[in-house]
This record gives C-alpha cells, sequence and structure tokens, in this order.
C-alpha cells in the first residue's frame, strides 16, 4: 500500500508544482510537496540513506536543468532564485522522483536498462506536458533538440538513482548474512 501512496503523492506535488508555476503561484505547492518529502523522510528506516540519495538527485537535477536551459533548449517560466539556475519548483520535482525509488518505482531495481528506456521516455513527456500546461517552453535552441537532450538526461537519472542508493541493498544483506 505504501508504493501506491508513494505514486499518489508523487503525481499530487507534480501537478502543484506544475500548475504553480503556470500560474506564478510556486510557494504554497512547493511547501506542501516537501511536507511530504520530509514526511516520507522521517517515516524510513534508514533517512541518513535516503538524504544522501535525495542530495545527489537534486544536485544532479540543478546541474543538467540549468545546463539544458543555459544552451537555450529549456525556459522555465518561474526562473526563481536565480535567472542562471533552474526553478526552485524543479528542484522539488527532481526530489520528489527520488523518493519514488524505494517507492513506485522499486519494481525497476535491477532492471537497468528498463529504467533508462522509461526514464529517456517518460522524461521528456513529462516535460512537455508540464510545458503545455504552461510552466515553461522550449527555447529558442529548439524544440527536438530539448527532447532529446531531457531524454539523455533522464535515461541516465533512473539507473543512477538506483546505482546512488544503497538501502535497500544493505537492508537486504543485513537480513540475510
Amino acid at each position: 500500500m505504501a508504493k501506491f501512496w508513494n505514486f499518489v503523492f508523487f503525481q499530487l506535488g507534480w501537478f502543484a508544482c506544475v500548475l504553480g508555476a503556470a500560474n506564478k503561484q510556486v510557494l504554497w505547492a512547493v511547501l506542501a510537496t516537501w511536507v511530504y518529502i520530509a514526511f516520507h523522510i522521517w517515516r524510513l528506516d534508514e533517512p541518513k540513506e535516503s538524504l544522501r540519495l535525495l542530495s545527489r538527485a537534486l544536485l544532479y537535477g540543478i546541474v543538467t536543468d540549468s545546463l539544458i536551459m543555459y544552451l537555450g533548449y529549456l525556459d522555465f517560466r518561474d526562473d526563481w532564485p536565480s535567472p542562471y539556475l533552474s526553478p526552485l519548483w524543479m528542484w522539488t520535482l527532481w526530489v520528489l522522483v527520488a523518493t519514488t525509488i524505494n517507492g513506485s518505482l522499486s519494481w525497476l531495481r535491477g532492471r537497468p536498462i528498463l529504467g533508462a528506456i522509461l526514464g529517456a521516455i517518460c522524461g521528456p513527456l513529462s516535460y512537455e506536458a508540464g510545458i503545455r500546461m504552461g510552466a515553461g517552453g522550449w527555447g529558442p535552441g529548439g524544440q527536438m533538440t530539448g527532447f532529446i537532450l531531457i531524454g539523455i538526461v533522464w535515461g541516465v537519472a533512473i539507473p543512477l538513482f538506483f546505482y546512488w542508493d544503497n538501502s535497500t541493498v544493505k537492508q537486504a544483506l543485513v537480513k540475510n548474512p
């Protein structure tokens, strides 16, 4: 049942952040999503391990989205905290995705190729959905190139997040020495 609720709260957080960005009202959406992320961390057996994964995912997301934005292939409607970085609501979404690694996406563990394929397909589709909802736009560099770059970023991200997450592997070793 926890995987189901992880999926539901991921979807709620995604819609809240994207619609908040589209309407330039991201504060409450971001705060509510961070409350869920904090609850997610609090209820885990290994919160330090989860924080490590979430921190790495956050850094990965900031760097990759900011680079694609800087290259001119992606344009976010809200540029807070800096016009040179991806916006805070996108940072929140990267962390939110990382909460699914041991939740609703846990079925991808041990399947890096499938994770890469799904990431490469679903990542760009998620960005396109957000753009169509008004949270951003494709930059003057071109939609197709931006779409491909985001596909590469997400094709790497999902298997990488599983690689970075050691908590399930460590727990299994402790339970089955």
